[in-house]
């Protein structure tokens, strides 16, 4: 499966922007005031495909990737922002009960997307203060 690498990091890639994107654009309708719009059936179906594939790709490169490239522990540094990004954005997009608390949970659910997508590049736990310590 290792000569299938390329097209499922591909696949990966292109679902973790996609995933981003389409969060972003439903917690930017909701900032609004367009609620409905960001619950639309439709949004919300993509939003399961995109990331049901997305967790797929990953699993798929988990298995066929050698363990001693996770030695240095930027992959359980990704995994740990990634529930918390989970989190954040379920609390922003469905719990929260005042304007200023979906803003806030937002916000930092953004902030912790940028921090997945910085450790998933320097393929370092610090993301990109690896890049601008070093």
């Amino acid at each position: 499966m290792l000569e299938f690498y390329p097209q499922i990091k591909w696949v990966h890639v292109a679902c973790v922007l996609a995933s981003g994107g389409l969060f972003a654009l439903r917690g930017l309708l909701l900032q609004l005031g367009r609620a409905g719009a960001a619950h639309w059936a439709p949004l919300r179906y993509l939003g399961y495909a995109i990331d049901t594939t997305l967790l797929t790709a990953a699993l798929m490169l988990l298995t066929i990737l050698p363990g001693a490239m996770f030695a240095n522990g930027w992959l359980a540094a990704k995994l740990v922002l990634v529930a918390g990004y989970v989190a954040l954005g379920m609390l922003a997009l469905r719990r929260a009960r005042t304007a200023r608390a979906r803003l806030a949970l937002y916000l930092a659910a953004l902030l912790a997307y940028v921090g997945i997508l910085g450790i998933a590049r320097m393929h370092h736990p610090l993301g990109w203060l690896h890049g601008w310590l070093s």
